[in-house]
């Protein structure tokens, strides 16, 4: 009788040991899924504003008539208001292209300019066509505009090449600028450009907070958001290495149909052929 009593005392012992390291084990233990996760949320946490930023132009070709294209506006609004990259200063630039709206959607945001402007860029990487959504991260790597890893990585990479000092003011003397609003730019200390190439200053306008309901196409039904959606992008001027430093006063002629405190100057140099851009400077222009 004792025997047996023994016996089911250290039996009781050892499942009660059994499950107590069991639990143990269950509490010390992470999924895969939830430990991946993390990884993915401390990578994206904002940076402290007192980090010094790189400015990088990222250039997002888009259409409203694309039913891939919501996922990469997503995410381009999200690096614009987030800056999530360490180092970087986002520039958001959003081309809605022409080439979809005969597919029973005309995109109010597009332009055929913004078309012709992939196209070049499609010369310069040596592509056979174009596509969208496609990301261009300061004119060196492209990529489908929804792959967010490849736009970190991209974007933390342009960050730490050679730019151009880009100063974007407004002047302080407005007068004869009609509706438009006077601009003071000026470029120094110009990295070195490709074997005999020159760098076009470009100055482009943008509008944050713009929204479609759409009602036909791929998109038929949604209601799609937009920031840094470019209005004009004109050629102010151009540098060379053995050139005069870049200054002017640009007029931004400012359209009645857009909202002042949502417009954006952005100011920026880019290779004419290889299409790098080099420096980059950005300017609320109201409020």
């Amino acid at each position: 009788m004792r025997k047996w009593f023994a016996l089911v005392l250290a039996a009781a012992v050892l499942a009660a040991f059994v499950v107590a390291f069991g639990a143990l084990r269950g509490r010390n233990r992470r999924e895969p899924d939830a430990e991946k996760n993390r990884g993915a949320a401390s990578a994206v946490a904002p940076v402290s504003s007192n980090d010094r930023r790189a400015p990088v132009v990222v250039e997002l070709f888009t259409s409203e008539g694309c039913s891939s294209c919501p996922p990469a506006d997503a995410l381009l609004s999200r690096l614009d208001e987030t800056q999530p990259v360490a180092g970087a200063e986002v520039i958001a630039l959003a081309q809605h292209v022409d080439y979809w709206n005969y597919l029973g959607w005309s995109d109010p945001f597009s332009a055929h300019e913004f078309s012709e402007r992939q196209d070049e860029y499609a010369a310069a990487f040596g592509n056979s066509g174009v596509y969208t959504p496609q990301m261009v991260v300061d004119g060196r790597a492209e990529f489908p505009g929804g792959n967010d890893g490849k736009a970190f990585e991209t974007i933390a990479q342009a960050a730490r090449e050679p730019k151009a000092e880009v100063s974007l003011t407004r002047a302080p003397e407005q007068n004869q600028a009609g509706d438009g609003l006077r601009l003071d730019v000026r470029v120094g200390r110009l990295p070195k450009l490709a074997d005999g190439d020159t760098a076009d200053v470009l100055l482009a306008v943008t509008e944050d907070r713009l929204s479609s309901e759409v009602e036909r196409g791929e998109n038929a039904g949604r209601r799609l958001s937009h920031v840094g959606v470019v209005r004009r992008l004109t050629k102010i001027g151009d540098v060379s290495a053995t050139g005069p430093a870049f200054a002017g006063e640009p007029v931004v002629a400012l359209d009645k149909g857009w909202r002042r405190e949502n417009l954006r100057a952005v100011v920026f140099l880019q290779e004419h052929t290889s299409k790098r851009v080099v420096g980059a400077a950005s300017l609320k222009l109201f409020g």
